[in-house]
């Protein structure tokens, strides 16, 4: 199996899996506007093993997996990764997944997402919550990794309610995944405290002792190209993966302060939402869009004006309308 986690440049640069956002189209605009040498890998949303097994959550769970031809034609221009990742907490559901992913896409990888620390998901005994169940943790990555034709890497935290970084970490790197993501928080912690590198170059160091051939990845309150450069250095890491970020600085896998005018920022916001009406007509409400039009309002005179306004459209034909006016 060709693993590309081995063959890219370090230090990588990847853009988390986020719910709602990181689908297609935003994949797309991002890969626009970054450097490709500070972005190597993208991941798209986080998608359901038990919808992906069954013949109806099938068709209401598929659409994040959907990549366009116009990205995916800029993935192999600029020799960018994309990663599926899956979700859930039976094994042979993610082997029936796995396989149909391998058989049906044409992804770089797949992540298994023992992260997620949301009330209603980790009740479902997943995600985050798997760090409590460390042998069935290991029984889904190895069942992961038997029906794959591609790299198999995890996405998780440090602990439930402490860091369990020692024995946890240890745990999961025992099954030599192809990467692992460490997030520098536990479940407990969501997003409301600071990421601790401490913790994650603890693990780096395991990473060393266990699993030497994993690609490891730090995440966690990284702002920046040069923030995260200094962070692979400090804490001994391959790369790192910026998530949140993104809603400050679209522009920020690029090195240096990127300068743009109002008009570019909007000519950018009028191409998203175009892109989102053409790919979304069903499938996706217009109205998880606004949580973008944050990102392109701001930094300038009249941005919150603006953005109020934006915030009361309901269609394509209106946001063209309100930034038209300007």
């Amino acid at each position: 199996m060709k693993n590309f986690w081995q063959e890219i440049k370090k230090p990588i640069f990847a853009l988390a899996p986020m719910e709602d956002v990181t689908d297609t189209v935003f994949r797309e605009i991002v890969i626009e506007i970054s450097d490709p040498e500070y972005l190597q890998v993208l991941f798209a949303e986080f998608t359901s093993t038990d919808g992906l097994c069954h013949p109806i959550g099938k068709e209401k769970v598929s659409h994040r997996l959907r990549v366009n031809s116009s990205e995916r034609e800029l993935l192999k221009k600029n020799g960018i990764k994309l990663v599926a990742q899956i979700w859930g907490g039976d094994p042979e559901k993610f082997h029936k997944a796995t396989k149909m992913i391998c058989e049906e896409h044409d992804f770089d990888g797949i992540d298994i997402n023992m992260g997620c620390p949301v009330r209603k998901i980790v009740k479902q005994a997943a995600c985050s919550e798997l760090i409590r169940f460390p042998e069935l943790a290991k029984e889904i990555v190895q069942a992961t990794q038997e029906a794959s034709t591609i790299p198999v890497s995890v996405k998780t935290r440090t602990g439930i309610k402490e860091h369990e970084t020692d024995t946890w970490i240890a745990d999961i790197l025992s099954t030599k995944p192809a990467a692992l993501t460490l997030h520098g928080r536990t479940q407990k912690m969501m997003s409301r405290v600071s990421a601790d590198w401490e913790e994650i170059a603890k693990a780096s160091q395991i990473r060393k002792e266990v699993s030497p051939e994993t690609t490891f990845i730090g995440n966690g309150d990284v702002e920046s190209v040069e923030d995260g450069l200094e962070k692979c250095e400090e804490y001994d890491v391959d790369g790192v993966m910026i998530g949140r970020g993104i809603f400050g600085n679209p522009y920020i896998f690029n090195k240096g302060l990127v300068y743009t005018s109002r008009k570019q920022k909007l000519k950018l916001l009028l191409k998203h939402t175009r892109l989102y009406s053409e790919t979304w007509t069903d499938e996706k409400s217009f109205a998880i869009l606004k949580r973008f039009f944050k990102i392109y309002t701001a930094n300038f005179p009249g941005a919150s004006e603006l953005r109020h306004e934006l915030m009361q459209t309901t269609c394509l034909e209106d946001v063209e309308k309100v930034v038209g006016e300007l």
